[in-house]
């Protein structure tokens, strides 16, 4: 069965380009993640563009680790990361291999297995915030550091792939400031790195940084 063109995995050369122009253009592609229960699918809504060591923002900025080091790959590869001690979230590696820039997978609008998300987001209301934020997106998707390094151009058998889907038009396509980002890479003058989709219900709302509260 000859797959239709919105259903082609993005190749390779989609991601080897810089990470402002590959971020605003995976608004509307389809993100595929194929678990035991069976796949699951979103409409990407929101995303983040960091760019390496030139990014106070990014956590390639002070260089290689054995955390980080998918982003020093080849683009077109996932990079999972643990925060807070309690969640994950999920980027997607873009640039020449050495760049270390990559897209943070923001929100979007899940369009099959939403009954699979609903057991894993039990706290959600509505559909539209199954995936709503970068954690809740990782937690309704079933990702985890297992997935760190996954080839998503490897087509749709792949535990996680990326698909052309329909692209979203250009004059709904909003930027601002990162959400969450201290110091000079939540600078909204520097960095407006956040891309969405203009009036998408699954998109998360800004919050500036909030330095974490120590205990007494």
């Amino acid at each position: 069965m000859t797959e239709t063109p919105d259903r082609l995995p993005l190749p390779r050369e989609f991601f080897d380009r810089p990470v402002l122009e590959v971020a605003p253009d995976l608004l509307g592609r389809t993100l595929l993640r194929n678990t035991d229960d069976g796949p699951v699918e979103l409409r990407l809504t929101e995303v983040e563009a960091y760019a390496g060591e030139v990014d106070p923002g990014s956590h390639a900025y002070r260089g290689r680790t054995a955390r980080n080091a998918v982003m020093f790959g080849p683009g077109g590869h996932a990079y999972v990361y643990f925060t807070y001690g309690m969640w994950h979230c999920l980027n997607l590696v873009c640039g020449p291999e050495g760049a270390a820039s990559g897209v943070l997978l923001r929100g979007g609008e899940i369009r099959v297995g939403a009954e699979q998300a609903r057991k894993r987001r039990l706290s959600a209301r509505y559909d539209r915030e199954l995936a709503k934020g970068p954690a809740r997106l990782a937690t309704a998707l079933d990702v985890d550091r297992a997935l760190d390094g996954t080839d998503v151009c490897a087509g749709p058998e792949s535990p996680l792939s990326v698909l052309t889907g329909t692209p979203a038009p250009k004059h709904q396509v909003r930027s601002g400031p990162r959400t969450g980002v201290s110091g000079a890479g939540g600078d909204a003058t520097l960095h407006p790195w956040r891309f969405w989709i203009d009036g998408d219900p699954s998109v998360s709302p800004y919050r500036a940084h909030a330095p974490r509260r120590r205990r007494t």
